[in-house]
């Protein structure tokens, strides 16, 4: 009888020794098979998130306003400047009316042509930005964008002029890419220096389009883009 019980006593622990590794052996493989899944499941998520294209609020480049003429817009101190310096009789200037910054006056070709305003001096690090943008409305003729650093020519200010084409009577949101500014001294171009856009001292918009008559353009906004 006691042997009975005895060999009873050994065959149930037998069996929960086998049950024991069966349920560890069973636990291992749902771990391995959960630890396959998750790791394929980041995957498929990385997968998603790479070739997802970007929203609209994702894709924008952030931009740095400059200017807007409204009551909270920077005072930059423009005043107008002319070719009446040069001998010339071109006529221009500016008024600031409905947060606009008209510019307005009329070319004469004989002596110059030139009209501009600018602002005081300034100091305006825009490295990180990849230009000037510019919404205006305008008629139909070509104007000039300035910016101004401490580069010298042969002792003398050194100005970095893009050109810009509007249309008539349109508002046009204009982009004036650094690597469009070129070099120039009184109107001729120079070989150097590239323009430092790390050291802007100054902003201007000029027409000297080489033709005569009556300019407008109303500036709305300028911002580094």
């Amino acid at each position: 009888m006691a042997n009975s019980f005895s060999k009873l006593t050994l065959s149930k622990l037998f069996l929960i020794q086998w049950l024991n590794i069966a349920v560890l052996t069973i636990m291992a493989i749902i771990r391995t098979h959960l630890s396959i899944l998750a790791s394929s499941f980041r995957e498929i998520i990385l997968l998603l998130l790479i070739c997802s294209p970007l929203s609209a609020s994702e894709s924008k480049v952030d931009t740095l306003p400059i200017t807007s003429f409204k009551p909270d817009s920077p005072n930059l101190g423009w005043y107008v400047q002319n070719d009446n310096v040069m001998g010339g009789r071109s006529e221009g200037g500016f008024n600031i009316a409905l947060e606009q910054l008209i510019f307005s006056g009329n070319t004469n070709t004989k002596g110059g042509g030139l009209s501009s305003i600018r602002t005081e001096p300034l100091i305006l690090d825009l490295s990180g930005y990849t230009g000037i943008r510019v919404r205006v409305k305008a008629d139909g003729r070509r104007y000039t964008w300035q910016l101004q650093t401490d580069a010298r020519w042969r002792g003398r200010q050194v100005n970095y002029w893009a050109d810009f084409d509007t249309t008539v009577e349109e508002v046009s949101v204009i982009d004036i890419p650094f690597t469009k500014f070129f070099p120039q001294f009184r109107g001729f171009r120079l070989d150097g220096p590239d323009l430092d856009a790390s050291q802007i001292t100054q902003l201007g918009l000029y027409i000297y389009d080489k033709k005569d008559g009556p300019f407008e353009l109303r500036l709305m906004s300028v911002e580094a883009y």
